[in-house]
């Protein structure tokens, strides 16, 4: 399946966001129930809730359409920094 061509924004939660990054940082479904404090089947359920809002297959085409759209930064790629406010004189 292509990346997610589908995708409406705002579709996926708060969690579901959070997951996608933990996802996209390498970490196992184990190891992000571990940091997020919730049972490994809870995650198991929201990455397969976000495989299908995404239109994805698995977590390395997950991580592409997350990239694409922009929903995590990897090793300062893909990272926006927004602009500095115009009231701030540079220093």
């Amino acid at each position: 399946m292509a990346v997610g061509k589908s995708y409406i924004s705002g579709s996926l939660s708060e969690r579901e966001l959070q997951i996608i990054e933990l996802v996209a940082a390498g970490l196992t479904n184990q190891d992000i129930a571990q940091q997020l404090e919730i049972s490994k089947r809870t995650v198991d359920n929201h990455i397969s809730n976000i495989l299908t809002k995404t239109s994805t297959d698995n977590r390395v085409a997950l991580v592409r359409w997350a990239l694409n759209w922009g929903k995590v930064c990897l090793n300062d790629v893909n990272c926006c920094i927004l602009p500095e406010s115009s009231d701030e004189q540079p220093s």
